[in-house]
């Protein structure tokens, strides 16, 4: 063959090969595309929603009190479960049992740290501040607790967490007993005198007070910057937010809008949220109770994604934790920011805690 003819055969080879390695690249590229879609399933047939009976969860109650999930979910059945604290649906979650929960900051911190930092993540927030030391009258500083008895709701809690830590600064650690009740079990104990003190949520900081004559030696917000620190927060199943992003998008629009309502008709919110606790509890708030609440609770969206690396030390300070439970990674607010973009609202600081 000659030269002449031996370059048009070299250049057809290599247009050849190159139009092979296109359709190959472009297979490829299906394929993930392929793969991508297969993890989205669509909406979710059901969404299993865990949330508590207190005021510091009053977005979620108005949000199910005046259907605006189930507005938002359409075709998607919405499954509300009602639990006392953290720990129990933390169990739930990694169980499988739950699809997404509201929640205090330091139970989300065990459920992703108890996984790897796979099973959970962090999507919004909804409550900032509402929890109080609470104390009988005779109680007037730190030391006045030595060899009393202080209540928390649930071992590992987030106020329990809290409470550890404070009683550690102030080197009480081993000099308190420090027990775990069901808020109105508490309340109970309080009132019959079997303890001293309680560190608790709303309302039951302000049921104590109002009901049975504590007085407050510390409100939790005044030992953060600005008094601002997430007492309850969104998380939902890392597994759920793949497969299910849309459903996850509804359930965050229906949060906003009920943050909405909440901050827009304070009246209304309450009367909402107390219709949602006695039907939860059997037992509405007393109008000077619910008041109180609303007065220490900020209630938003942004989760306060810079306090959780304190956050999760403060689990080493309490005694709860061995080293601190790593955080980076837990947010993914990209969803939640994506609805506060379409509704011509402000987006929130994921503050790194979205990259590991």
């Amino acid at each position: 063959m000659s030269i002449s003819a031996i370059r048009p055969f070299r250049l057809l080879a290599a247009a050849v090969a190159l139009t092979v390695a296109a359709a190959g690249c472009s297979r490829a590229g299906g394929s993930d595309d392929t793969a991508a879609a297969s993890t989205d399933k669509g909406p979710a047939t059901e969404l299993r929603l865990g949330y508590f009976p207190n005021v510091t969860h009053a977005a979620a109650l108005v949000g199910l009190g005046n259907g605006l999930f189930t507005k938002e979910l359409g075709s998607t059945k919405l499954v509300p479960t009602k639990f006392n604290a953290g720990p129990e649906a933390v169990g739930a979650l990694l169980g499988g049992s739950l699809d997404a929960s509201f929640i205090g900051s330091g139970p989300a911190i065990n459920a992703y740290a108890k996984s790897n930092g796979e099973a959970v993540r962090l999507i919004a927030g909804t409550t900032s501040g509402g929890a109080q030391l609470v104390v009988k009258p005779t109680i007037t500083k730190p030391e006045d607790l030595i060899g009393k008895t202080v209540v928390t709701p649930q071992l590992g809690n987030t106020q329990d967490v809290s409470l550890k830590k404070w009683l550690a600064e102030k080197n009480l650690t081993g000099k308190v007993k420090v027990t775990n009740l069901e808020n109105a079990q508490t309340l109970d104990a309080f009132k019959k005198g079997d303890v001293d003190a309680a560190w608790l949520p709303e309302p039951w900081s302000s049921r104590l007070v109002l009901d049975a004559g504590a007085k407050v030696l510390l409100d939790e917000a005044s030992l953060w910057p600005d008094g601002k620190f997430p007492t309850t927060v969104l998380i939902v199943r890392t597994q759920f937010l793949k497969e299910h992003p849309e459903t996850v998008k509804a359930l965050l629009s229906g949060l906003v809008a009920a943050i909405d309502f909440s901050t827009a008709n304070t009246a209304d919110a309450k009367t909402v949220v107390n219709d949602q606790l006695k039907a939860a509890t059997g037992k509405a708030l007393k109008p000077a109770v619910i008041d109180r609440a609303f007065e220490h609770i900020q209630i938003t969206a942004d989760p306060i994604a810079s306090t959780f690396p304190q956050l999760a030390k403060d689990q080493v300070t309490a005694g709860i934790a061995k080293e601190a439970p790593a955080v980076a990674g837990f947010a993914d607010l990209g969803p939640l920011n994506e609805v506060l973009g379409k509704a011509g609202k402000p987006t929130v600081d994921a503050a790194g805690l979205d990259a590991k």
